[in-house]
C-alpha cells in the first residue's frame, strides 16, 4: 500500500506517529517531530504493518500524562478499512483516466484522419444552377428567392452534428444565418471554421416559416445541390415542382393531339438494341442474355421502318444518352418525341417542325389550369414569332465571326467544326427568336443524314434553336439510296449486317423522307423558363444520379 513519498528511518523501522491536532498528512514522515495526522495515511505510506502511535491527550484533573501509545483496536481496524476504499477509489479514478485519455488519442486521431479525408473534398459550382448574384447582406430581404453570392465574416459559429452547421454572417451592412448541409459541412476548411473567419457562401435566401428566428426573418441556405435529387419524392410536394408535372402532362397530351389530328399512327418502339444510331460513344451498354445490348439513343430506324406500312409515324419514349456531361441542359434518360415522314422534301420537314412547335403550345396554353401555371412560372413568356430565323450552318459560323464569339483559346470557329452548347446558346440568345439552323456539314453529322443535292459536302439536316435553352430538335432527310447508305456504312466504320431490316427499306419501295427528334424536358425548360432540365421530368438521371 505504499506511495510514493520518501520513507525515513521511522518508516524502516515500522513505527509512525499520529498526531490529530498537530500533525500533518502532507508534510509529515511519521516522526515524533513530523506526525501524521491521521493513522490511514501512516498505513498508506508504510503498510499495514506499521506500528502506530497516537498522540493521547491527558483528561484534565487526572494523574495522567500526554505522550503516544498504540492504536486502539478498533481505530486500526477502521483506518485498515478506509485505506482499502481509498484504494479501490484510487484504482477506478486510474481506470477512467485511462479510458478517457484513450478516448481522446481515440478521438484526436479520429479528427486527425477526418481532416485528411476532409483535404481532398474539392467544392465546384454545380454548373446546371443559375448564376449567382452578388449581393451585400442588407439587400437580403429583396433578393428572396435568388442565387446569391455574399462575403463576411463568422459572427458566430454552431455545428450540429457532421451534416449540419449554422453560421450567422456580418458584412458591416447587416446579419446573415447561412445554413451549410451534408458535404459542405465536410470540407477542410468548413471542419477548421472559426469565429471572426472570413467566408464566401453561395446559396438561395429564403423566408423562415412562423414560429423560427433569425436576423431578418430569413435565412441562406447553402446545400449539396444533390440533397434536392436525394429528397426528390418530398420536392415534388411543393406547389413549383408539382406545377411544373402538370404542365409536362398537358405538354405530353398536346404532342400527341397534334400528331393525332394529322393523322399520325403512335408506335412503341424497343428500348433494348444491339445498333447504334448516334455513334458508339454514348451507348449504354447491358448484357442482355450473354449477347451485347444497348439501351437505345433513339427511336428514329424503327419508325422509319413503319412507314411503308403505317404512313407517317410519331413515338413519346424514353432514349438513353451516356454523356458525361454536367450541363443544364443534359440528361442521361430524357422522353424522345420522334417522328418520321414519307414523300416529304426538306422544306416540308421545316414547315412541319414549326408547325408542331406552335401548335403544342396553342394547345397547351387552351388549357387554363395549364396556362396559368406557365403564366406564373414564366410571366414574360410569349409565343414565337412566326416564321422562325432560317439560318444556314456557314451563316452561323460567320455570325460567331461578326459577334466575337469565340473558342476558349481565344480562336474563331471555322467551317467544318461543331459548334458547341455555350456559342450556339450565345447566338441564340443574342438574336432572341427561334431559329431553324440548317444544312451541316457530313462530317459532323450522323451517317444516316442525307445530302443536299446543290452540294454534296452540305446534309438537309436542322437543330431548332430556342432561346434561353438551345437546341430542342434534331432533324434531316433520311438517306433513300441503297448506294449512298451503303457508302455511309463504310465512311463511319460500321458493319452493315446488323443493320440489314433497315437497310432493306431501300431495297424495296423506297422513297424520300425524313424526321426528327425532339426533347420533351428541353421544350418544357423552354416554355417554363427553367434554368435546368432536370426541373422538367419526375426523378433526373445525369451523369452520377440513378437514385431514387
Amino acid at each position: 500500500m505504499a506511495d510514493s513519498l520518501p520513507v525515513d528511518s521511522l518508516s524502516i523501522n515500522a513505527v509512525a506517529h499520529v498526531d490529530e491536532t498537530k500533525g500533518h498528512d502532507e508534510t509529515g514522515n511519521g516522526s515524533v517531530e513530523l506526525p501524521y495526522q491521521t493513522p490511514v495515511r501512516a498505513l498508506q505510506v508504510h503498510g499495514d504493518s506499521v506500528k502506530i502511535l497516537v498522540w493521547k491527550v491527558a483528561a484534565a484533573g487526572t494523574d495522567e500524562v500526554s505522550a503516544y501509545a498504540p492504536i486502539s483496536g478498533a481505530a486500526l481496524k477502521k483506518a485498515i478499512k478506509k485505506v482499502g476504499e481509498l484504494e479501490k477509489k484510487a484504482k477506478k479514478m486510474a481506470e477512467q483516466a485511462n479510458e478517457q485519455a484513450a478516448k481522446d488519442k481515440a478521438a484526436a486521431e479520429e479528427r486527425e484522419r477526418v481532416l485528411e479525408v476532409a483535404k481532398s473534398i474539392v467544392l465546384t459550382e454545380d454548373p446546371s444552377l443559375p448564376a449567382a448574384q452578388k449581393i451585400k447582406i442588407r439587400g437580403g430581404v429583396e433578393n428572396r428567392g435568388k442565387r446569391v453570392k455574399i462575403s463576411g465574416w463568422v459572427h458566430r459559429l454552431r455545428v450540429q452534428g457532421k451534416n449540419m452547421t449554422f453560421i450567422i454572417l456580418r458584412d458591416g451592412t447587416g446579419y446573415l444565418q447561412c445554413v451549410l448541409t451534408d458535404n459542405l459541412c465536410q470540407t477542410y476548411d468548413a471542419l477548421t471554421l472559426t469565429l471572426e473567419s472570413t467566408v464566401t457562401v453561395y446559396g438561395v435566401i429564403n423566408e423562415l416559416p412562423e414560429g423560427k428566428t433569425a436576423p431578418d426573418h430569413h435565412e441562406l441556405t447553402n446545400s449539396d445541390p444533390s440533397v434536392k435529387y436525394d429528397l426528390r419524392h418530398l420536392v415534388l410536394r411543393e406547389e413549383k415542382a408539382s406545377g411544373i408535372l402538370k404542365v409536362r402532362s398537358q405538354v405530353m397530351k398536346a404532342f400527341r393531339d397534334h400528331f393525332d389530328n394529322r393523322g399520325f399512327t403512335e408506335v412503341t418502339p424497343p428500348a433494348m438494341v444491339q445498333t447504334s444510331v448516334e455513334g458508339g460513344s454514348t451507348l449504354f451498354e447491358l448484357n442482355y442474355y450473354n449477347e451485347k445490348a444497348y439501351l437505345t439513343q433513339s427511336s428514329q430506324l424503327y419508325l422509319e421502318t413503319c412507314l411503308p406500312s403505317l404512313g407517317d409515324v410519331y413515338c413519346l419514349a424514353e432514349s438513353f444518352r451516356a454523356e458525361k456531361s454536367h450541363t443544364r441542359r443534359h440528361l442521361s434518360e430524357y422522353t424522345h418525341c420522334e417522328a418520321e415522314m414519307a414523300f416529304i422534301s426538306f422544306n416540308d420537314l421545316l414547315e412541319q417542325l414549326e408547325e408542331m412547335v406552335c401548335d403544342v403550345i396553342d394547345r397547351t396554353l387552351a388549357h387554363k389550369p395549364s396556362a396559368e401555371i406557365v403564366y406564373k412560372l414564366n410571366p414574360g413568356f410569349k409565343k414565337p414569332e412566326r416564321p422562325f430565323l432560317r439560318m444556314d450552318y456557314t451563316e452561323a459560323i460567320q455570325y460567331l465571326k461578326d459577334n466575337d464569339i469565340k473558342k476558349e483559346d481565344g480562336t474563331f470557329y471555322e467551317v467544318g467544326e461543331d459548334i458547341p452548347e455555350a456559342p450556339e446558346r450565345a447566338m441564340t440568345d443574342k438574336i432572341n427568336r427561334p431559329i431553324f439552323l440548317c444544312r451541316f456539314p457530313a462530317e459532323i453529322k450522323s451517317f444516316y443524314m442525307k445530302r443536299c443535292p446543290e452540294n454534296n459536302a452540305l446534309t438537309e439536316s436542322v437543330d431548332v434553336l430556342m432561346p434561353g435553352v438551345g437546341e430542342i430538335v434534331g432533324g434531316s432527310m433520311r438517306i433513300s439510296d441503297l448506294e449512298e447508305l451503303m457508302a455511309a456504312y463504310t465512311r463511319e466504320g460500321l458493319d452493315p449486317n446488323p443493320y440489314y431490316w433497315f437497310t432493306e427499306q431501300r431495297k424495296y419501295g423506297t422513297s424520300e423522307h425524313g424526321g426528327f427528334g425532339l426533347g420533351v424536358e428541353r421544350y418544357i425548360a423552354w416554355l417554363l423558363n427553367l434554368h435546368t432540365v432536370r426541373d422538367a421530368c419526375l426523378y433526373p438521371r445525369f451523369t452520377g444520379r440513378a437514385f431514387p
